[in-house]
């Protein structure tokens, strides 16, 4: 079990940004998600989903506007919504505490070791950045595996072109959410968000 934690580690601090919304319950246990937003060094944020267990909010109820430190993993789900299967990604909370303001701890911290489990796609960017998207497998307990996109920039992304389906790599980057656009029919467009692990370290395992 030690291993599995071991193989995905989250850090993240923030603060809540809506209500605590029910997810399901499994052996009178239940379990609750909301919207974390993270700040970056840019002075922009991204707005990371976070399932948190009632057990863990016992002692510490949770409102809109609290700052909190949360450590967990990166999980991931299928969801089935209107015929369509899509990936859900959200920090599994291990932990979860009132946190302080600080300047000298990152906010957004993540740890993965997986393996490559579809073929690393390359390209360049409109303004000539390089870059990889990268599908890793990240072992659970139980038999069970989270799927985790990942991308990669300038060296990383040129290291990516090395590396093949199963391979087993380590990663060090953190979270981040982005909002794209949709087309449904000619006439409809809805906004969605994407989350992934942008990559700031990686080597082989």
């Amino acid at each position: 079990m030690e291993n599995y934690i071991a193989n995905n580690r989250a850090e993240v601090i923030g603060i809540v940004r809506d209500e605590l919304e029910l997810s399901h319950e499994i052996y009178g246990e239940s379990f609750y998600t909301f919207t974390l937003e993270i700040p970056r060094l840019s002075g922009i944020s991204d707005n990371v989903k976070v399932m948190v267990s009632d057990r863990l909010l016992a002692d510490m109820p949770l409102s809109v506007g609290d700052l909190v430190e949360i450590d967990g993993q990166f999980r991931s789900y299928n969801s089935y919504e209107n015929g369509d299967n899509r990936l859900v990604l959200t920090v599994f909370a291990k932990d979860i505490r009132r946190a302080e303001k600080t300047e000298d701890k990152n906010p957004n911290s993540l740890y993965l070791n997986g393996f490559i489990c579809k073929p690393p796609v390359y390209r360049t960017t409109p303004f000539g950045r390089e870059i990889t998207d990268l599908l890793l497998a990240v072992n659970r307990s139980y038999n069970k595996s989270d799927y985790i996109p990942v991308i990669a920039w300038g060296r990383n992304a040129r290291f990516c072109k090395s590396i093949n389906v199963g391979d087993n790599i380590k990663i060090w980057g953190r979270i981040q959410s982005r909002v794209y656009q949709k087309h449904i029919s000619e006439d409809e467009v809805v906004e969605k968000t994407a989350y992934e692990v942008s990559v700031s370290r990686m080597e082989m395992a």
